[in-house]
């Protein structure tokens, strides 16, 4: 998720901004589509991997840490529902207006950094339980 994240954020929703007329609201609902189907399950899994290993980590791993990688998990999680998700609607129903697509690549930034820290969490966590 990390990879394909600081993929989104630094090609994929800058090259919103040149998507223009009204292309741009069926690009939008099918951009919603394609996405979901990619990256949902891998959301999900992430989740329930993140889950049980809070709820039992492996030798070498303190349970405090484990809890923060889910607690990433659950922030990336709102920033998406309450945040990213809004902004992808509104480019649905309103087009690929500027303003829009700023903020979305302006909103994301927390959401590529959480990500990002759970990337070297697991790293961590990964060397720790070997």
């Amino acid at each position: 998720m990390c990879g394909l994240i600081w993929f989104v954020q630094a090609v994929h929703y800058p090259l919103f901004a040149r998507i223009e007329g009204n292309e741009s609201k069926a690009f939008a609902d099918e951009h919603q589509a394609r996405t979901a189907r990619v990256v949902i399950p891998f959301m999900l899994a992430e989740g329930v991997t993140a889950a049980l290993i809070a709820w039992a980590p492996p030798p070498g791993v303190p349970r405090w840490l484990a809890a923060a990688g889910l607690m990433l998990v659950i922030a990336i999680w709102l920033s998406t529902a309450l945040v990213q998700i809004p902004l992808h609607a509104r480019l649905a129903r309103e087009g690929h207006a500027a303003d829009t697509v700023a903020a979305l690549v302006r909103s994301n930034w927390p959401r590529t950094l959480l990500w990002s820290l759970r990337a070297a969490l697991a790293a961590w966590m990964l060397v720790a339980a070997a």
